[in-house]
Protein backbone atom coordinates (compact mmCIF):
# COMPACT_ATOMS: atom_id res chain seq x y z
CA UNK A 1 0.00 0.00 0.00
CA UNK A 2 1.12 3.59 -0.98
CA UNK A 3 1.86 6.00 1.73
CA UNK A 4 -1.56 7.81 2.25
CA UNK A 5 -0.25 11.21 3.43
CA UNK A 6 3.56 11.98 3.82
CA UNK A 7 3.45 14.90 5.48
CA UNK A 8 1.30 14.34 8.10
CA UNK A 9 3.62 10.88 8.46
CA UNK A 10 6.76 13.16 8.51
CA UNK A 11 4.87 14.91 10.98
CA UNK A 12 3.71 12.08 13.70
CA UNK A 13 7.65 10.43 13.27
CA UNK A 14 9.59 13.67 13.74
CA UNK A 15 7.18 14.14 16.96
CA UNK A 16 7.81 10.55 18.07
CA UNK A 17 11.90 10.88 17.99
CA UNK A 18 11.32 14.18 19.48
CA UNK A 19 10.16 12.95 22.65
CA UNK A 20 12.20 10.06 22.67
CA UNK A 21 14.75 12.49 22.27
CA UNK A 22 13.45 14.22 25.32
CA UNK A 23 12.99 11.57 27.93
CA UNK A 24 16.60 12.76 29.55
CA UNK A 25 14.31 15.82 31.07
CA UNK A 26 11.55 13.97 31.96
CA UNK A 27 13.48 11.47 33.99
CA UNK A 28 15.80 14.06 35.53
CA UNK A 29 12.59 15.53 36.96
CA UNK A 30 12.19 12.16 38.83
CA UNK A 31 15.85 11.63 40.10
CA UNK A 32 15.28 11.39 43.29
CA UNK A 33 13.29 7.66 42.61
CA UNK A 34 16.15 4.83 42.07
CA UNK A 35 16.41 3.71 38.78
CA UNK A 36 15.21 0.35 39.46
CA UNK A 37 11.72 1.56 41.19
CA UNK A 38 11.13 4.30 38.84
CA UNK A 39 11.10 1.07 35.74
CA UNK A 40 8.71 -0.84 38.22
CA UNK A 41 6.25 2.13 38.27
CA UNK A 42 6.82 2.74 34.32
CA UNK A 43 5.34 -1.05 34.02
CA UNK A 44 2.57 -0.15 36.08
CA UNK A 45 0.94 2.90 35.06
CA UNK A 46 2.01 1.64 31.26
CA UNK A 47 0.20 -1.87 31.93
CA UNK A 48 -2.85 0.70 33.03
CA UNK A 49 -3.08 3.24 30.72
CA UNK A 50 -2.24 0.62 27.79
CA UNK A 51 -5.11 -1.22 29.04
CA UNK A 52 -7.61 2.31 29.11
CA UNK A 53 -6.29 3.51 25.73
CA UNK A 54 -7.09 0.33 24.07
CA UNK A 55 -10.49 0.61 25.72
CA UNK A 56 -10.62 3.60 23.34
CA UNK A 57 -9.09 2.48 20.57
CA UNK A 58 -9.95 -0.26 19.00
CA UNK A 59 -7.81 -3.69 17.27
CA UNK A 60 -10.58 -5.86 16.85
CA UNK A 61 -8.99 -9.85 17.36
CA UNK A 62 -6.39 -8.88 19.24
CA UNK A 63 -6.25 -10.98 22.09
CA UNK A 64 -8.19 -13.72 20.37
CA UNK A 65 -4.97 -14.27 17.73
CA UNK A 66 -2.71 -13.74 20.89
CA UNK A 67 -5.18 -16.66 23.44
CA UNK A 68 -4.88 -18.91 20.26
CA UNK A 69 -1.10 -18.93 19.91
CA UNK A 70 0.64 -19.23 23.11
CA UNK A 71 3.87 -19.23 21.27
CA UNK A 72 3.35 -15.50 21.09
CA UNK A 73 2.74 -14.82 24.64
CA UNK A 74 5.99 -16.62 25.00
CA UNK A 75 7.69 -14.73 22.07
CA UNK A 76 6.34 -11.20 24.17
CA UNK A 77 7.37 -12.18 27.38
CA UNK A 78 10.77 -12.40 26.21
CA UNK A 79 10.93 -9.23 24.40
CA UNK A 80 8.85 -7.41 27.32
CA UNK A 81 11.70 -9.05 29.60
CA UNK A 82 14.48 -6.74 26.76
CA UNK A 83 12.61 -3.96 26.97
CA UNK A 84 12.46 -3.46 30.57
CA UNK A 85 16.16 -4.24 30.67
CA UNK A 86 16.40 -1.47 27.84
CA UNK A 87 14.33 0.87 30.23
CA UNK A 88 16.21 0.72 33.44
CA UNK A 89 19.30 0.73 31.84
CA UNK A 90 18.64 3.71 29.88
CA UNK A 91 16.98 5.70 33.36
CA UNK A 92 20.46 4.35 35.03
CA UNK A 93 22.54 6.20 32.36
CA UNK A 94 20.48 9.28 32.53
CA UNK A 95 20.37 9.90 36.63
CA UNK A 96 24.41 8.74 36.84
CA UNK A 97 25.87 10.79 34.10
CA UNK A 98 26.11 8.60 31.14
CA UNK A 99 24.06 9.70 28.38
CA UNK A 100 27.08 10.02 26.18
CA UNK A 101 27.19 6.01 26.37
CA UNK A 102 23.47 6.04 25.96
CA UNK A 103 23.50 8.73 22.87
CA UNK A 104 26.22 6.50 21.13
CA UNK A 105 24.12 3.38 22.28
CA UNK A 106 21.04 4.17 19.88
CA UNK A 107 23.61 5.69 17.51
CA UNK A 108 25.06 1.99 17.07
CA UNK A 109 21.55 0.55 17.25
CA UNK A 110 20.78 0.43 13.54
CA UNK A 111 24.00 -1.33 12.79
CA UNK A 112 23.22 -3.95 15.76
CA UNK A 113 19.99 -4.53 13.57
CA UNK A 114 22.07 -5.59 10.17
CA UNK A 115 24.59 -7.51 12.39
CA UNK A 116 21.49 -9.15 13.90
CA UNK A 117 20.01 -10.34 10.84
CA UNK A 118 23.79 -11.54 9.53
CA UNK A 119 24.05 -13.77 12.69
CA UNK A 120 20.84 -14.70 13.25
CA UNK A 121 18.31 -14.72 10.42
CA UNK A 122 20.82 -15.72 7.84
CA UNK A 123 20.86 -12.33 5.65
CA UNK A 124 24.01 -11.43 3.48
CA UNK A 125 25.58 -7.85 4.00
CA UNK A 126 26.17 -5.50 1.12
CA UNK A 127 29.90 -4.20 0.88
CA UNK A 128 28.30 -1.02 2.10
CA UNK A 129 27.44 -2.62 5.13
CA UNK A 130 30.16 -4.57 5.99
CA UNK A 131 31.49 -1.17 5.94
CA UNK A 132 29.35 0.41 8.26
CA UNK A 133 29.49 -2.49 10.48
CA UNK A 134 33.34 -2.02 10.58
CA UNK A 135 33.51 1.08 11.21
CA UNK A 136 31.09 0.96 14.07
CA UNK A 137 33.33 -2.02 15.74
CA UNK A 138 36.28 0.69 15.31
CA UNK A 139 34.80 3.23 16.96
CA UNK A 140 33.72 0.21 19.88
CA UNK A 141 37.43 -0.88 20.20
CA UNK A 142 38.90 2.86 20.23
CA UNK A 143 37.10 3.04 23.06
CA UNK A 144 38.24 -0.35 24.78
CA UNK A 145 41.63 0.82 23.83
CA UNK A 146 41.74 4.36 25.27
CA UNK A 147 39.50 4.10 28.12
CA UNK A 148 40.22 0.12 29.12
CA UNK A 149 36.54 -1.03 29.21
CA UNK A 150 33.70 -1.59 27.65
CA UNK A 151 31.47 1.08 27.08
CA UNK A 152 28.29 -1.29 27.79
CA UNK A 153 26.35 1.00 28.79
CA UNK A 154 26.14 1.68 24.65
CA UNK A 155 26.28 -2.16 23.95
CA UNK A 156 23.61 -3.21 26.06
CA UNK A 157 21.73 -0.53 24.84
CA UNK A 158 22.31 -1.15 21.47
CA UNK A 159 21.63 -5.04 22.08
CA UNK A 160 18.52 -5.42 24.11
CA UNK A 161 16.89 -2.45 22.12
CA UNK A 162 18.42 -4.79 18.34
CA UNK A 163 16.96 -7.93 19.92
CA UNK A 164 13.79 -6.27 20.78
CA UNK A 165 12.89 -5.78 17.54
CA UNK A 166 13.98 -8.63 16.45
CA UNK A 167 11.99 -10.69 18.91
CA UNK A 168 9.15 -8.80 18.04
CA UNK A 169 8.99 -9.88 14.65
CA UNK A 170 8.18 -13.58 15.42
CA UNK A 171 5.32 -12.39 17.16
CA UNK A 172 3.13 -10.33 14.41
CA UNK A 173 1.29 -8.19 16.99
CA UNK A 174 0.58 -4.57 16.79
CA UNK A 175 2.50 -1.82 18.54
CA UNK A 176 -0.30 -1.15 21.49
CA UNK A 177 -1.89 -4.40 22.04
CA UNK A 178 2.10 -5.74 21.88
CA UNK A 179 3.58 -3.27 24.61
CA UNK A 180 0.30 -3.86 26.79
CA UNK A 181 0.63 -7.49 26.32
CA UNK A 182 4.21 -6.58 27.25
CA UNK A 183 3.52 -4.71 30.19
CA UNK A 184 0.90 -7.05 31.69
CA UNK A 185 3.31 -10.00 32.01
CA UNK A 186 5.92 -8.23 33.58
CA UNK A 187 2.78 -6.74 35.87
CA UNK A 188 3.17 -9.79 38.40
CA UNK A 189 6.86 -9.10 38.87
CA UNK A 190 6.95 -5.26 39.35
CA UNK A 191 4.12 -6.15 42.10
CA UNK A 192 6.13 -8.59 43.91
CA UNK A 193 9.03 -6.05 43.85
CA UNK A 194 7.05 -3.29 45.52
CA UNK A 195 5.45 -5.87 48.06
CA UNK A 196 8.84 -7.23 48.89
CA UNK A 197 10.39 -3.47 49.25
CA UNK A 198 8.15 -1.54 52.08
CA UNK A 199 10.72 1.18 52.38
CA UNK A 200 11.00 2.01 48.63
CA UNK A 201 10.66 5.78 48.62
CA UNK A 202 7.04 5.39 46.47
CA UNK A 203 5.81 3.30 48.97
CA UNK A 204 5.62 6.23 51.81
CA UNK A 205 2.60 7.63 52.63
CA UNK A 206 3.62 11.23 52.07
CA UNK A 207 5.41 10.34 48.91
CA UNK A 208 2.07 10.82 47.25
CA UNK A 209 1.45 14.21 48.50
CA UNK A 210 4.32 15.50 46.31
CA UNK A 211 4.43 16.59 43.03
CA UNK A 212 6.92 14.15 41.90
CA UNK A 213 3.93 10.97 42.34
CA UNK A 214 2.26 13.13 39.57
CA UNK A 215 5.70 13.12 37.72
CA UNK A 216 5.75 9.32 38.19
CA UNK A 217 2.06 8.48 37.34
CA UNK A 218 2.88 10.57 33.52
CA UNK A 219 5.08 7.35 33.04
CA UNK A 220 2.11 5.61 31.44
CA UNK A 221 1.18 8.34 28.67
CA UNK A 222 5.34 9.28 28.56
CA UNK A 223 5.87 5.52 27.32
CA UNK A 224 2.54 5.44 24.98
CA UNK A 225 2.64 9.06 23.37
CA UNK A 226 5.64 8.69 21.21
CA UNK A 227 4.81 4.76 20.33
CA UNK A 228 1.60 5.92 18.96
CA UNK A 229 2.95 8.53 17.27
CA UNK A 230 5.44 6.15 15.48
CA UNK A 231 2.74 3.58 14.98
CA UNK A 232 0.69 6.31 13.09
CA UNK A 233 3.69 7.59 11.39
CA UNK A 234 4.66 4.03 10.18
CA UNK A 235 1.16 4.03 8.02
CA UNK A 236 2.41 6.87 5.97
CA UNK A 237 5.76 6.82 5.43
CA UNK A 238 8.22 3.90 3.68
CA UNK A 239 9.82 2.06 6.84
CA UNK A 240 13.56 2.97 5.04
CA UNK A 241 12.07 6.96 5.32
CA UNK A 242 10.83 6.36 8.67
CA UNK A 243 14.39 4.94 9.46
CA UNK A 244 16.35 7.66 8.93
CA UNK A 245 14.35 9.77 11.52
CA UNK A 246 15.81 7.59 14.03
CA UNK A 247 19.22 9.81 14.10
CA UNK A 248 17.12 12.45 15.70
CA UNK A 249 16.84 11.11 19.56
CA UNK A 250 20.01 9.96 19.76
CA UNK A 251 21.32 13.82 18.74
CA UNK A 252 18.97 15.15 20.85
CA UNK A 253 20.09 13.28 23.85
CA UNK A 254 23.95 13.92 23.21
CA UNK A 255 22.76 17.35 23.02
CA UNK A 256 21.47 17.57 26.19
CA UNK A 257 23.92 15.89 27.76
CA UNK A 258 26.94 18.05 26.61
CA UNK A 259 24.93 21.75 27.08
CA UNK A 260 22.28 21.05 29.76
CA UNK A 261 24.25 18.42 32.17
CA UNK A 262 27.86 19.52 31.66
CA UNK A 263 29.03 16.01 30.69
CA UNK A 264 32.76 15.72 28.91
CA UNK A 265 32.90 14.49 25.57
CA UNK A 266 36.40 13.87 25.40
CA UNK A 267 38.39 13.12 22.48
CA UNK A 268 38.96 9.35 22.56
CA UNK A 269 34.77 9.85 23.10
CA UNK A 270 34.13 12.17 20.31
CA UNK A 271 36.89 9.50 18.07
CA UNK A 272 34.04 6.83 18.49
CA UNK A 273 31.57 9.08 17.83
CA UNK A 274 33.09 10.06 15.03
CA UNK A 275 33.44 5.99 13.96
CA UNK A 276 30.05 5.82 14.56
CA UNK A 277 28.55 8.76 12.71
CA UNK A 278 30.62 7.60 9.61
CA UNK A 279 29.25 4.21 10.04
CA UNK A 280 25.80 5.66 10.12
CA UNK A 281 26.02 7.56 7.18
CA UNK A 282 27.64 4.53 4.91
CA UNK A 283 24.51 2.79 6.15
CA UNK A 284 22.17 5.31 4.75
CA UNK A 285 24.36 5.63 1.75
CA UNK A 286 23.40 2.21 1.22
CA UNK A 287 19.75 2.13 2.11
CA UNK A 288 19.45 5.13 -0.64
CA UNK A 289 21.29 3.66 -3.36
CA UNK A 290 18.57 0.36 -2.64
CA UNK A 291 16.07 2.43 -2.96
CA UNK A 292 17.09 3.69 -6.03
CA UNK A 293 17.44 0.75 -7.35
CA UNK A 294 14.34 -0.61 -6.72
CA UNK A 295 12.52 2.22 -8.43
Amino acid sequence: MQPTNPPRGYLLGISAYLIWGLFPLYFKAIEQIPAFEIIVHRIIWSALFGALLLLVWKHPGWWSELRGNPRRLAVLTLSGALIATNWLVYVWSVNNGRMLEASLGYYINPLVNVLLGLLLLGERLRRLQWLAVGLAALGVAQQLWQLGSLPWVSLVLALSFGGYGLIRKQAPVQALPGLVVETWLLLPLALLWLLLSPQAPTLQPAFWNSSTALWLIAAGPVTLLPLLCFNAAARHLPYAALGFLQYVAPTLVLLQAVWLFGEHLGTSQLLSFICIWAGLGVYSLDVWLSLRRRR
